[in-house]
């Protein structure tokens, strides 16, 4: 197996050459490449390599860039120390991923995948660039509290709830805001990892969730941390999506 490296800590990529000389013997380790624009000249003028790790952040930028300016024709494994939740898009993807360290074992488990074909050389840029933008998605909001103006984080929220055409974000320390967006302006604005849409009337943090129970006529009945004002449904339409939603 012919093998390219684009990794910009020596450190990093000597490890990583070891592990692959112990996990397969007989690979060959073709170069290893420390940014964008030397990956990009180095696919330009060689022979396709059977397997690409690629580290996410490198020397010049981000080696997604290294798709928008030339083919790679070939499995890519990338090495990354984002987190898990950013990291479970590469399964959906198609793309395998190791976090950093690299754990010898779970570089045997990608390596197998390559070897039986498992990894497509296909990669899905927008939604690779959606899941990695900082700014994608509404991370805090301004509320008023009297007569003055504080924020909260998104993370602070357990759920929102719309009452009376008022849309309320509740906190995980059960104290109570109003926020200006409505619900169907959450649903654009909200990480749709995190929060789900359960109903007309609420849109509910994953962390927030505690029992989840059958109910009549297809409905799911839950309890949230913190409670809720009213007893809390997952509608019938909405519950097969959420049930997707929540295996992630």
């Amino acid at each position: 197996m012919r093998i390219l490296l684009i990794e910009d800590e020596l450190p990093a990529a000597r490890q990583l050459g070891k592990l692959l000389q112990l996990a397969r013997p007989g690979c060959q380790l073709l170069d290893t490449l420390d940014s964008v624009e030397s990956a990009v000249r180095w696919l330009r003028a060689f022979p396709a390599p059977d397997l690409v790790f690629m580290d996410i952040q490198i020397a010049d930028g981000l080696s997604f860039d290294i798709f928008r300016q030339v083919e790679v024709p070939a499995p890519v494994i990338f090495t990354t120390a984002f987190d898990q939740y950013a990291v479970q898009a590469f399964k959906v993807n198609a793309v395998d991923y190791l976090l950093k360290p690299v754990d010898p074992e779970e570089l045997g488990k990608a390596l197998e995948k390559v070897e039986n074909r498992r990894v497509s050389p296909g990669i899905d840029m927008g939604l690779i660039e959606r899941l990695f933008k900082k700014d994608a998605y509404k991370d805090r909001f301004l509320v008023k509290t009297g007569q003055q103006m504080s924020f909260l984080l998104s993370t602070d929220i357990a759920f929102f709830r719309s009452a009376d055409g008022l849309t309320q974000a509740f906190t995980f320390s059960g104290k109570k805001y109003f926020v200006e967006h409505t619900l169907e302006e959450l649903e654009r604005l909200l990480d749709p990892r995190d929060y789900f849409r359960i109903s007309r009337g609420m849109c509910i943090r994953l962390n927030a969730i505690g029992k989840i129970a059958p109910h009549l006529n297809g409905r799911l009945k839950l309890e949230t941390n913190p409670p809720a004002p009213e007893e809390v449904f997952v509608s019938r339409e909405r519950a097969g999506d959420f049930k997707s939603w929540l295996g992630g």
